[in-house]
């Protein structure tokens, strides 16, 4: 069982940064690999970013935000740099077992954080 508790989100201006931390309980979290999913209000939640074997990113944020994970704090994070108003959403952790297999879905993963909102102003 991996419990998932997302932080850092806040209101900012466009080109602005923040960074999203989500801490994880449970004694597996290194086997796991770590996702960043965002929803805008009446949009679908869409992909971000995930950290596996590799990292991979969605074309909107793709040179602009930055996985890591900190096995050691249990602790994946989320660097957003260069902010735009159409990255204002709810950004969710989620976590799946295993590291090989690269998802992108959100129903692929098993544990979700309860979301921190992220709001850029224009």
């Amino acid at each position: 069982q991996v419990q998932l508790v997302e932080s850092g989100g806040g209101l900012v201006q466009a080109g602005g940064s923040l960074r999203l931390s989500c801490a994880a309980s449970g004694r597996t979290f290194s086997a796991h690999a770590m996702g960043w999913f965002r929803q805008a209000p009446g949009k679908e939640r869409e992909f971000v970013a995930v950290i596996a074997w590799t990292t991979v990113y969605a074309d909107s944020v793709k040179g602009r935000f930055a996985i890591s994970r900190d096995d050691a704090k249990n602790t994946v994070y989320l660097q957003m740099n260069s902010l735009k108003p159409e990255d204002t959403a709810v950004y969710y952790c989620a976590a799946y077992s295993g590291k090989i297999n690269i998802l992108r879905n959100d129903y692929e993963y098993k544990y979700w954080g309860q979301g921190t909102q992220v709001t850029v102003s224009s």
